[in-house]
């Protein structure tokens, strides 16, 4: 597997988690107490971060990525996660604003 390929597959299960970490307990623990979800957000957060940190080496050390291309593949990502996330899981329609 190219290592380009292997950054981005792990990019995209980065942003999962991390969309889910900061998106999902509007949805699912809006009763919840603050502190509460702040717990379960870090602990889904970490997940995030085990796949972030190594795509990032991969993508930088061993794909030769720049700095620069590796933060424009990460919001590119992001948005492709962000945008299904919004409208399947949190319902909300996508508009001009």
């Amino acid at each position: 597997m190219s290592r380009i390929l292997l950054t981005v597959i792990l990019l995209i299960f980065s942003n999962a988690f991390m969309t889910i970490a900061w998106y999902a307990h509007l949805k699912n623990f809006a009763n919840k107490p603050l502190l509460f979800v702040i717990v379960v957000s870090w602990a889904v957060a970490f997940f995030e971060y085990t796949f972030q940190v190594p795509a990032n080496r991969i993508g930088f050390e061993q794909a030769h990525l720049s700095l620069a291309q590796l933060k424009i593949l990460q919001e590119v990502i992001t948005l492709c996660v962000f945008v299904p996330f919004a409208v399947f899981y949190m319902g909300q329609k996508i508009n001009l604003n």
